[in-house]
């Protein structure tokens, strides 16, 4: 199983959780094994194309997915997918 490390600010969709298992052999499949466990992260993972939300940044073991092969991007079980929202601001 792959671990998810979630974010302060999705642990509220994931009863706090810190960190996530889940099944899958590419981040789209881990990605919707984690919305099978915890239904709330969905709307703030995924548009509703099912497209990964732009203001979504996925690294599997450090590496942004984006320039891998996005959510086709193959896992292995000891892999690491870590979330982070992408933040703005500041002036």
């Amino acid at each position: 199983m792959s671990t998810i490390k979630i974010p302060p600010v999705l642990r509220p969709s994931t009863g706090g959780e810190r960190e996530v298992t889940a099944e899958g052999a590419s981040v789209g499949e881990v990605l919707r094994a984690l919305v099978a466990q915890h239904p709330a992260t969905e709307g703030q993972l995924f548009g509703e194309d099912g497209s990964l939300n732009r203001y979504v940044n996925v690294y599997l073991n450090d590496e942004d997915v984006r320039v891998l092969d996005g959510l086709d991007t193959a896992v292995k079980g000891d892999d690491t997918l870590v979330i982070l929202p992408a933040m703005a601001g500041g002036r």
